[in-house]
């Protein structure tokens, strides 16, 4: 019955170190497999939070342990939320900044290196906006969310003035 306490604070603890861990990890796995989930990357998920689970609240396999864990993981999100919301150095740090693929028709190497993407990922891209080939793109951008934004060439935007401020960010 004295245990109870510290077995709630352990599994607080098991829980906050484990959601730091898993959203460090799946940070530095970069945007696309956040926006572009594959069969692999599901599979990967399921594993990840059927490992984490033992972790998270070790021996104690009770009700009451499973939803102090879920309690501290929606507590966790609701504060990094918040907290993303006021800094903009924090939001940078989880969510990542936008990555230019293509500038005037040129793919920019050094943003799909870093996003580990190939170009038939982002000509699949591309023609899911209606672009046929790289060539006729003013700027493509991989957002933070994932997705890809596609400016085809001709036409001005006002939301990506400078491209390139991007690739000296990252």
């Amino acid at each position: 019955m004295f245990d109870w306490p510290v077995s709630i604070l352990g599994i607080i603890g098991r829980t906050a170190v484990v959601y730091l861990v898993v959203l460090v990890g799946l940070r530095l796995a970069g945007k696309r497999e956040i926006g572009q989930l594959t069969v692999f990357d599901l599979v990967v998920l399921l594993l990840l939070s059927n490992a984490v689970q033992n972790a998270m609240v070790g021996a104690d396999s009770s009700l009451l342990g499973g939803l102090i864990a879920a309690v501290v993981l929606l507590l966790l999100n609701a504060g990094v939320a918040q907290l993303r919301l006021r800094s903009t150095r924090l939001r940078h740090l989880v969510e990542g900044t936008p990555t230019v693929l293509v500038l005037h028709g040129q793919i920019i190497l050094q943003g799909m290196q870093q996003e580990g993407l190939d170009e038939e990922m982002l000509e699949a891209a591309l023609r899911e906006h209606g672009v046929a080939k790289v060539s006729e793109v003013e700027v493509a951008v991989l957002e933070t969310d994932g997705s890809i934004s596609v400016v085809p060439a001709g036409q001005e935007t006002k939301r990506v003035r400078h491209p390139l401020k991007y690739l000296r960010r990252q």
